[in-house]
């Protein structure tokens, strides 16, 4: 007789760094007689690789989802502890429940379930590799639609990471609405200059 299957969600989050958008996460529980080849940690795989393989895992996984947490989160009660409560929201949403989960990185959130932290999990197990997978394309979906209600600061392009081209926009335009205000750049403008301009 063949030993039960135990149901593994890897999770992971995108969107720790930028200074604008939420932060995204993503829990998935992969189906073994539907693999899915190519699965990698999402920062070393192209745009459009990773459009695929999202579409892919959406199709193929046992379960999947991805959740928030809030600029006004993120300031509120820091990135660190945003990035852990999408992740909780994240396992919470799955259509089927996990026996066990697996969270890139060095930090757990309380899931109420086994849960391991793995450090560089992301490209070491599938399932983690998904889930890096899902939240940034999601992630990236959502800048991509702010730079079309917020042009001129190349949202679409940096995704909100601190980059020069984001830097400048930021010193030329103000903070719009989706800077967060408790990281030190976009801190630094409103300080100086006050509310924020858009």
């Amino acid at each position: 007789m063949s030993e039960a299957v135990i149901l593994i969600a890897g999770v992971d989050e995108a969107g720790r760094g930028p200074l604008a958008g939420p932060v995204s996460a993503a829990a998935v529980i992969l189906d073994p007689s539907r693999p899915i080849v190519g699965i990698d940690d999402s920062k070393k795989l192209s745009a459009s690789r990773r459009a695929i393989l999202d579409r892919e895992i959406r199709e193929r996984a046992l379960a999947w989802s991805v959740a928030w947490a809030t600029v006004e989160e993120i300031d509120r009660i820091n990135i660190l502890q945003a990035s852990l409560l999408a992740m909780q929201r994240a396992v919470a949403a799955l259509a089927i429940r996990p026996q066990r989960i697996l969270v890139d990185g060095n930090r757990c959130p309380e899931f109420g379930l086994e849960a391991e932290a793995v450090i560089g999990g992301d490209g070491l197990i599938p399932a983690i590799g998904a889930a890096s997978i899902l939240a940034k394309v999601a992630r990236d979906q959502v800048m991509a639609q702010l730079e079309l209600d917020f042009p001129g600061y190349g949202f679409a392009r940096h995704k909100g990471y601190p980059t020069r081209v984001h830097l400048a926009a930021l010193r030329t335009l103000g903070a719009c609405p989706h800077h967060r205000r408790s990281f030190g750049p976009v801190r630094a403008w409103l300080e100086s200059h006050g509310e924020a301009s858009c």
